[in-house]
């Protein structure tokens, strides 16, 4: 079965965003194990608002469109590029684990991550925790219980960030 890696920067404080929305303090000086990680995908999950926000970063082009990309929304019913998840989100998950293909990344957001997580549809957390608190922003884990995890592995790099990941059992 495939499994579901939600895989996202965060501050050393757990926060995926400033106050403001702002992700400016992500590094990008280095692959921080992005290429490998992205051998072992060819889906990504988004919550809308990730999608979004991706997408008025850059140059307005999907990063990730050689892979299958799931939007879940009740808001927006179609983005181009993209197949659009409404309604029950727990039952699509497991039908599109249960399919084949390689791992699926669960980019973003906190939203979706936590519905995922509530629902014990995350199999792997890969934190990429940078050296910076943010103080205000949005928090990564808004989850209705405890989820506990077992470190496989904690990677530490010359700018401070460390990538820790985590199996959760």
């Amino acid at each position: 079965m495939r499994k579901v890696l939600l895989n996202v920067a965060m501050s050393l404080d757990g926060l995926i965003e400033g106050p403001n929305g702002e992700y400016d303090w992500c590094f990008t000086d280095n692959d921080y194990g992005m290429t490998d990680f992205m051998n072992r995908i060819d889906t990504v999950f988004y919550g809308r608002k990730s999608y979004e926000m991706m997408m008025n970063a850059g140059d307005g082009s999907n990063p990730f469109k050689q892979k299958k990309n799931y939007v879940f929304s009740n808001k927006v019913s179609e983005f181009s590029g993209c197949e659009v998840v409404s309604g029950d989100v727990v039952s699509k998950v497991k039908s599109i684990k249960a399919s084949e293909g390689k791992d699926i990344w669960l980019f973003g957001g906190a939203s979706l991550a936590a519905t995922l997580l509530n629902h014990k549809l995350v199999d792997e957390l890969l934190l990429a925790v940078h050296p910076i608190v943010l103080g205000k922003g949005k928090a990564m884990f808004e989850t209705d219980e405890r989820i506990q995890t077992k470190l496989i592995a904690s990677t530490p790099y010359p700018s401070g960030l460390v990538s820790l990941h985590y199996e959760v059992i």
